[in-house]
């Protein structure tokens, strides 16, 4: 019989419930085994080597993509499938290197058999495993123990809770070598040159600003309102940097501005010096650095224009937030 809409709600948010408890377990049981896997990592990187991330069923497929997230943050990182390790591809394996084996109880045998392959070729072992007292936990050289004190599985069977923490905290380890190794921006941006990640990781401002005549640049003490207006809507834009005599930026003439001179200048508003209704000392940002940063900005000031300056604070660009959403920046 078809449940209910109630009763599929209520099931759906019970699973999500026991994994939520796995993941909290998982989190308290933390303990100095977990600091000694990092500093094994950190040291197969500092050699040169890679780590080796092997499991079957369900578990196959958690690390085949916690090799991809160790990739991603320049950690070598490959899968080897058990089976397959039997018939050649231990050939991949080094001395050095260091193994993560997935296993939930920690008696699969086809993970079991890479404990005494991986002693002969000189790696070190991880047991990720939910069964401390196992015979992969006990064989390792170190462990990585997750809480998953029931699955999700209405029949208890399928891997669920168990699968999610070992995820997590495949990913935890991650995570924490990615900050203390110290990664950036910049260096995680060269993991991931394609599609919009890439984009959004690699493009600099200097890459998506308006330039020329689509970055409306005026002297500040010859300029009027009349004149700043004309150059921004020349220029479809919806600011003017201002300049001294030396082309040094001194501040900005945006469309707000333009309505309060109207608001405020009198009759002969348009003929007044920009230099009475202009912003001085605008956020400006560096035309070198990483687009993401103009978005930073647009948000956390909640500006509409700004203008990219180079190495001498002169105007070289111009960025609207409305450029944004078309770059796939937002």
């Amino acid at each position: 019989m078809p449940l209910d809409s109630a009763t599929l709600l209520a099931q759906a948010r019970q699973c999500l419930a026991i994994e939520r408890e796995a993941l909290d377990a998982t989190a308290t049981a933390l303990n100095e085994d977990f600091v000694k896997v990092v500093r094994a990592v950190e040291a197969v990187v500092a050699t040169g080597h890679k780590l080796i991330i092997s499991g079957v069923g369900k578990n196959a497929h958690i690390a085949q993509k916690l090799a991809g997230t160790f990739n991603s943050t320049g950690v070598p990182a490959c899968f080897l499938d058990p089976t397959q390790a039997r018939h050649g591809d231990l050939g991949l394996c080094a001395a050095g290197d260091l193994a993560i084996l997935l296993s939930n109880s920690g008696a699969s045998a086809e993970v079991l058999q890479l404990l005494p392959l991986f002693e002969k070729f000189g790696l070190l072992t991880v047991a990720l495993t939910g069964s401390p007292e196992s015979e992969l936990a006990r064989g390792a050289n170190y462990r990585l123990i997750y809480q998953a004190p029931r699955e999700a599985c209405p029949l208890a069977l399928a891997p669920t809770a168990s699968t999610t923490a070992a995820l997590a905290l495949g990913d935890a380890l991650a995570m924490v070598l990615l900050e203390s190794r110290g990664l950036t921006r910049e260096d995680f941006a060269k993991y991931h040159p394609a599609g919009t990640l890439g984009m959004t990781l690699l493009l600099r401002v200097k890459d998506i600003m308006r330039t020329g005549e689509a970055c409306p640049v005026l002297p500040e003490n010859t300029t009027t309102v009349q004149a700043a207006i004309f150059a921004m809507t020349k220029a479809k834009a919806g600011a003017v940097a201002l300049v001294d005599a030396n082309g040094v930026m001194t501040g900005i003439f945006t469309d707000g501005d333009f309505r309060r001179s109207a608001l405020h200048g009198g009759a002969d508003f348009l003929k007044t010096s920009v230099q009475k209704f202009m912003t001085r000392q605008p956020r400006t940002i560096s035309a070198q650095v990483l687009a993401v940063e103009a978005l930073k900005i647009f948000q956390q000031y909640r500006i509409s224009d700004l203008i990219a300056l180079d190495a001498e604070q002169k105007p070289v660009g111009y960025i609207d937030v409305q450029d944004l959403p078309k770059l796939k920046i937002l």
